[in-house]
């Protein structure tokens, strides 16, 4: 597992990369930017894993924040960091991760739902990402959900 660690309010804390999205950029392709930008790591768009809201958030220039973990497979692994936002940057073991106290409640609660899926499938945990046809013609929006069999899908052999 990829972490970073950040000088912060909570001092030499370990955290997931990421960053805002820009304006008419996807989920998926903001957590592999900002991942890239922050360890030099490249890597592919899996899941998404969760979603914080949270209001009144000091950080979020006056707007509502929602903070979304996505599940990325990485295509490197040479971590060549970026400096100025990060103080470290390393691959960590999971099961220490969930453990540790240097970190943030959210990213030991993800690292515990990642444990998770280890060892009973990532379908328990996995929000799939399915790229659908808009009612607007020639536009397409991207759902998020879990995994739906495709019998369901096609509503084939349901009674």
């Amino acid at each position: 597992m990829l972490h970073i660690k950040l000088e912060s309010q909570l001092k030499n804390t370990w955290k997931f990369p990421g960053g805002l999205s820009e304006p008419g950029e996807d989920i998926g392709d903001t957590a592999i930017r900002e991942v890239f930008e922050e360890t030099g790591i490249k890597s592919e768009f899996r899941s998404l894993l969760s979603i914080r809201q949270q209001h009144r958030s000091p950080g979020a220039f006056g707007k509502s924040d929602m903070y979304i973990i996505c599940r990325l497979n990485p295509n490197s692994f040479t971590i060549d960091f970026c400096h100025h936002e990060c103080l470290r940057c390393e691959w960590m073991d999971l099961n220490a991760l969930a453990k540790t106290e240097n970190t943030t409640l959210i990213t030991r609660r993800v690292a515990r739902l990642l444990l998770y899926g280890y060892r009973e499938g990532f379908d328990k945990i996995d929000f799939t990402m399915e790229e659908l046809p808009a009612v607007y013609t020639g536009l397409f929006y991207k759902l998020y959900h879990k995994h739906l069999p495709d019998n369901y899908k096609t509503m084939t052999g349901i009674d």
